[in-house]
């Protein structure tokens, strides 16, 4: 089973990316189980929506406690209890400018990939919403959902700005497999 934390700050669009990577999951046929937490309902808040994924029926009813997979929306919430849900081998896909290496010391002993979703947003006129170009980095991080399902499902689900948030996402997944074949190699 995989079990994903998402975790952002109310108006970055963390509620919506927990529900669109659900939807692409189940889309895949895989069994999916999705929820979220909300803090104080007001824009800036932390929020988080949990994501478990197996091939079987999932019939665990608890909060994730131990995340294999963290998307971080905002990285000054990775700290305290965010991280407590960590464990070494936990990947934490991360919106940020800074470069893996910075990671590598502010959190040793974390798997953290580092994408600008901010800059990438803004490049596809999304403004400060980040969530699909995180779907595309995590997805790619992960390699689950497929790219192709989760482009189809933005197409049916995003909001607004359908051929935008794709593209967005498109270059979330590119930036992390860049990433990862320079860790490779």
């Amino acid at each position: 089973m995989l079990q994903i934390i998402i975790q952002g700050r109310g108006g970055q669009g963390a509620q919506t990316a927990g529900n669109l990577l659900a939807t692409a999951f189940f889309a895949q046929g895989r069994q999916v189980q999705s929820f979220a937490s909300y803090g104080g309902a007001r824009r800036g808040t932390p929020v988080n929506s949990f994501i478990r994924v197996d091939d079987r029926p999932i019939r665990v009813r608890c909060d994730i406690e131990q995340a294999d997979a963290i998307l971080c929306f905002d990285a000054s919430l990775l700290e305290g209890r965010l991280l407590a849900a960590a464990r070494p081998d936990t990947l934490i896909v991360v919106n940020s400018a800074h470069a893996p290496e910075h990671f590598a010391q502010a959190l040793p002993g974390y798997r953290v990939l580092p994408v600008d979703g901010i800059a990438t947003a803004r490049r596809h006129g999304l403004g400060r919403v980040v969530n699909s170009v995180l779907l595309g980095a995590f997805a790619r991080a992960v390699d689950a959902p497929s790219l192709e399902v989760l482009e189809r499902t933005l197409m049916a689900e995003a909001p607004k700005l359908k051929k935008e948030n794709v593209a967005a996402c498109e270059e979330g997944y590119r930036r992390v497999d860049a990433l990862l074949q320079r860790r490779a190699a």
